[in-house]
């Protein structure tokens, strides 16, 4: 039997999709400034039932490609779940996205596509956890993203307290939390209930399969120390290119080549340091210019150059730039280069005008990695943690997500 094209495609994405974890990938060199995110400015979409979610990214190319999304429902471990497409879509995904607009007046040209979910070919059927997926053309992966939808059913409290393990009391946080049923129905709990721990929307450091200490009544209580803890880090550094030929107090000089240059003053190590607290956005950016009106086609991009002394405390590991910005990846382009002139590790990213929060990871020889090596870490630092519930009774075909709670660190307690 011969398969026309489109039996092809579908097939391929079927095969494609079975037991496999659905894990971020990220996009090519030429797509930059991947903004995905729900009705707050927060970029991880997390939206109830309805709301919409808003991607936007930009192509350096700048020859209007034909771009297509997917959307995939995964379970709890972000596998594909066992729902047909039809029963958790309403509509039809696979649909080139038709809102691009190419940059106005900018030094360098891009190609800004924008995409809004529920549109009028697709809306989303049922709760749980979802990857957007992206492909160009020829039908190739171009990078992916994860989002969850929720269903407000049981309520979360939670608080954030200073670890009890006398090894990590200066640098841990506790999440301590509980879920109330408030009237929804569960029959076994331990069994039907499942939690994921999120620490400033970085899937990386997720905490999961946390059963609850006790029960009281219709209550589930997680008051853990050690399994419900996570290292503090510190604050994320940051500077502000939206004024192009201003420097700030993170920027010490401008240049003007063929695009705009940022040079930031050298950063220093923080981890033997005093914590000294300033407000972030926890890794997280902003586009914005005062050059333009609509920064999603009129801002510049512009070289921005890191500077970190060289130490021993490095040695022959590598050092990373890392946020937000490029969805806290690792790759060569956001690795650092040692200046043998200057003794300073360096790099130069191509990034769109606005605020960004960034921070420093070391990555060591053996492949771990150590996030907070450089920056350090403190129980003082402001975090953001979030709490998803997940529910799946006897014979359901897949985790729905029944509420959702938050707590930040700044109110930490002993």
């Amino acid at each position: 039997m011969r398969l026309n094209l489109k039996q092809y495609f579908l097939l391929f994405f079927a095969i494609q999709s079975l037991a496999q974890i659905q894990e971020e990938v990220n996009p090519p060199e030429n797509i930059k400034t991947v903004i995905f995110k729900g009705p707050t400015e927060d970029q991880f979409p997390i939206v109830q039932l309805g709301d919409p979610i808003y991607l936007e990214f930009d192509d350096i190319l700048a020859v209007e490609q034909d771009y297509y999304y997917r959307i995939v429902h995964c379970d709890y471990d972000w596998t594909p779940s066992d729902l047909l497409k039809s029963q958790y879509l309403i509509g039809i995904d696979n649909q080139r996205i038709i809102n691009y607009e190419n940059s106005y007046s900018t030094l360098q040209p891009y190609s800004n596509y924008q995409l809004t979910i529920p549109n009028t070919n697709v809306r989303l059927r049922v709760s749980g956890n979802y990857v957007l997926e992206i492909y160009n053309s020829s039908y190739e992966l171009q990078f992916s993203r994860r989002f969850i939808v929720y269903q407000d059913k049981v309520k979360v409290g939670a608080v954030v307290k200073r670890s009890r393990d006398f090894n990590f009391l200066d640098e841990k946080q506790s999440v301590q939390f509980s879920i109330h049923a408030a009237g929804f129905r569960w029959v076994n709990p331990k069994k039907e209930v499942k939690v994921i721990l999120i620490q400033n929307y970085q899937w990386t450091s997720a905490i999961a399969n946390i059963v609850p200490q006790y029960t009281l009544g219709d209550e589930l209580v997680y008051k853990y120390d050690q399994e419900t803890s996570f290292y503090g880090g510190n604050e994320f550094l940051n500077f502000d290119t939206s004024d192009l030929r201003a420097p700030t107090a993170a920027i010490s000089r401008i240049e003007f080549m063929d695009i705009y240059h940022h040079y930031l003053f050298p950063d220093m190590y923080r981890w033997d340091r005093p914590y000294t607290y300033f407000p972030d956005i926890n890794g997280d950016f902003v586009i914005r210019t005062l050059q333009g009106e609509n920064g999603s086609r009129e801002a510049e991009y512009t070289a921005v150059h890191f500077t970190l002394p060289y130490t021993e405390r490095i040695g022959l590991d590598d050092v990373y730039v890392y946020g937000k910005y490029n969805n806290y990846a690792l790759n060569e382009g956001n690795k650092m280069v040692y200046n043998d002139k200057t003794g300073d590790l360096e790099a130069t990213l191509l990034l769109k005008q606005g605020f960004y929060n960034y921070n420093y990871l070391l990555k060591r020889s053996d492949g771990t990695t150590e996030p907070n090596a450089i920056g350090g870490n403190f129980h003082f630092t402001e975090n953001n943690y979030l709490i998803l519930v997940y529910y799946r009774n006897f014979g359901d075909l897949y985790d729905s997500i029944i509420g959702l709670g938050t707590a930040n660190s700044r109110t930490i307690s002993n």
